[in-house]
């Protein structure tokens, strides 16, 4: 199972990022796969804050059209959406004896670690290198233009 980034969101509906059809195309064939894949609330959140966030975001979406393209996604078969369970607290005592510098910003990405983990999630789909700081994740990246998954 992968996570999806918030990341890979973004560039697949923005069409004048350079990214945008390599995240389209990764986005497609993780969802079409029939295999399971995951998000979580957070990471849906983030993409509605910088989707519609005109000093952010290129060309802003509206609210309506932002939440459209994600709720398709949420909707699709295969999804899991991830949330706290009864051990959370326990897995976040133990992802931060592992990832002890985690401040500021860094903890919305250790919040969505620790879910992978609560989860047994251990590869994420994005562009942030803020993840390779978990040591319980592999970080998959866009394909290079040859079409080669780029590894960390």
């Amino acid at each position: 199972m992968i996570l999806i980034d918030t990341n890979i969101f973004l560039y697949a509906v923005n069409g004048d990022d350079p990214r945008s059809s390599t995240a389209r195309r990764a986005l497609e064939s993780i969802i079409n796969s029939g295999g399971p894949w995951a998000l979580s609330w957070s990471i849906v959140y983030e993409f509605l804050r910088v989707a519609t966030h005109p000093r952010v975001f290129p060309a802003p979406l509206d609210a309506e059209r932002a939440w459209a393209f994600i709720a398709e996604i949420i909707h699709h078969p295969g999804g899991l959406m991830l949330t706290e369970t009864v051990v959370h607290e326990e897995t976040v005592d133990r992802c931060i004896q592992e990832a002890p510098r985690m401040h500021g910003n860094l903890l919305h990405d250790f919040h969505i670690a620790v879910l992978m983990r609560e989860h047994g999630i251990k590869r994420v789909l994005t562009e942030n290198r803020d993840f390779l700081m978990f040591p319980w994740i592999e970080v998959q990246r866009l394909p290079d233009k040859q079409g080669k998954p780029l590894n960390n």
